[in-house]
């Protein structure tokens, strides 16, 4: 019965010592960690990696809840296969314990928040967005694409799509779209 800690955070800039010091202060035999957007588990290869290593009777230790999960629908999906394995999950610094009935009733609520919070961010950012649009100052994201480039290798090197694409490193489509546009 091992004891297998997960750490978390969104971006690169952030800082993971603090929560490597919890978990290993708590007993955690491995702990892995990864620098992802929790609101999803696509691209989390050290989560996959923990839930395909994890044997009946270990656990998996993380800080706190919305370390592992941002969605109820994701943390519920973990729980569950944690459960089908025989694992349990808890947290360092909430009472979330899945070997319990309160610890596995708090999970759930804690889940519901970090959806709600998660979801709360969003609506804040998407009316910022259009209170920006809406004062001519928002202009989204720069290219990443050198257009007059593309046209460019077009019009004075007689470049098809394909070759376009392999030489700038970019999407076929993408070079369509610019020489429609």
């Amino acid at each position: 019965m091992a004891v297998y800690g997960y750490a978390r955070v969104s971006t690169t800039d952030q800082d993971l010592t603090l929560q490597e010091e919890t978990l290993r202060n708590a007993g955690c035999d491995v702990i892995r960690t990864e620098k992802a957007s929790g609101t999803s588990r696509n691209g989390r290869t050290e989560l996959d990696t923990l839930m395909q290593f994890l044997r009946p009777g270990d656990t998996l230790m993380v800080t706190r809840i919305d370390r592992l999960a941002r969605s109820i629908g994701d943390l519920q999906d973990i729980v569950r296969e944690l459960r089908t394995k025989g694992a349990d999950l808890k947290a360092t610094e909430q009472p979330v314990d899945t070997s319990t009935a309160a610890g596995k009733a708090f999970l759930d609520m804690l889940g519901v928040f970090a959806e709600f919070e998660t979801n709360l961010r969003r609506e804040r950012q998407m009316e910022g967005i259009a209170k920006a649009k809406a004062e001519g100052v928002y202009k989204g994201r720069k290219p990443s694409i050198d257009a007059a480039e593309v046209r460019r290798l077009r019009d004075q090197e007689g470049l098809g799509a394909t070759e376009i694409a392999k030489r700038l490193g970019i999407g076929r489509a993408s070079v369509y779209r610019i020489l429609e546009a």
